[in-house]
């Protein structure tokens, strides 16, 4: 069954599709400290390993704006992963895509200074909720703070961070918003 929420806190053997808004996805240590995962908006969906194996979840999600999402229970997923293999073929390469994305976020928090971590962070939120190229806006009402738990970094760290690359020409900052204006350049910021 269908159902349409406004929020997105869901019950473990949910997943949720969304509609409109904008939903971030973190893991939450013992201590209290957040690790952003990545960000989702309209037509993606997340909480699929919760509730394709029934089990708790392993990431926490929060709307960052008005969201509308609609949720799909477990039993009615797996039955229709059984009746239509074009919706399991899907849901296959939505895992694999999951896979490979943290594969890649892995490599970057092990192998890159923050320097390289917040340069690359930028460039994947420009190519994808943007595009590619110089004169890219990120209007996506992100904190430095929010953005320090993208990268496994303090604050402080990113706010020097983004200063230094505001300093080099190689961004601007108006408030929450972010505009890439030299891709290049920071594309020369993520040296494995």
């Amino acid at each position: 069954m269908y159902g349409k929420i406004r929020c997105a806190i869901f019950q473990p053997c949910l997943t949720g599709v969304i509609e409109s808004g904008l939903v971030r996805i973190f893991s939450l240590s013992e201590s209290g400290q957040e690790l952003t995962v990545n960000l989702y908006g309209p037509g993606q969906v997340f909480g699929e390993m919760a509730a394709l194996d029934g089990r708790l979840r392993s990431a926490g999600a929060l709307c960052m704006e008005k969201t509308v999402a609609y949720t799909l229970h477990h039993d009615v997923l797996v039955r229709g992963l059984k009746r239509t293999p074009a919706l399991a073929h899907g849901v296959i390469e939505l895992l694999i895509a999951r896979l490979r994305y943290t594969t890649r976020y892995l490599e970057s928090l092990a192998f890159l200074d923050v320097y390289g971590r917040v340069a690359a962070k930028l460039l994947e939120l420009g190519e994808y909720h943007a595009g590619r190229g110089n004169g890219i806006a990120l209007d996506l009402r992100l904190t430095q703070g929010e953005l320090a738990t993208w990268v496994a970094a303090s604050r402080e760290s990113v706010n020097k961070v983004l200063s230094s690359f505001r300093d080099q020409g190689l961004i601007a900052v108006d408030g929450q918003e972010i505009t890439i204006l030299d891709w290049r350049g920071l594309e020369d910021r993520v040296v494995y």
